[in-house]
């Protein structure tokens, strides 16, 4: 199946990829811009170690986006800073349902 229509891709965030903890906090890769969906709403979801938690934003980009991994920064079109709390890969495979990433954040 298809990505998701660009013309859905309406709003854009910045990636800062998380590569680990320093002395003096995270650390981060170079910021990179994802065109995705935004849609702000809260629900629960479970973090790679199965620990439920609050998600506020999830970002829906093109299936080909690198995935961002749990703790990366995201600035949101807002200018709110959040946290990738997991980040999914969707494939519709024959149910005709666009594929995407899925990128659930704090």
């Amino acid at each position: 199946m298809a990505s998701l229509p660009r013309r859905f891709l309406v709003h854009t965030i910045t990636v800062e990829d998380y590569q680990g903890q320093t002395s003096k906090g995270p650390r981060y890769g170079p910021a990179r811009t994802v065109r995705c969906l935004v849609d702000e709403q809260t629900r629960a979801v479970r973090t790679p170690g199965g620990e439920q938690v609050t998600s506020t934003s999830t970002a829906y980009a093109e299936p080909e986006e690198q995935a961002a991994a749990p703790l990366s920064r995201i600035t949101l079109p807002s200018g709110r800073v959040t946290t990738v709390i997991l980040t999914k890969r969707r494939d519709g495979g024959r149910l005709g349902t666009p594929n995407h990433t899925e990128i659930q954040m704090e």
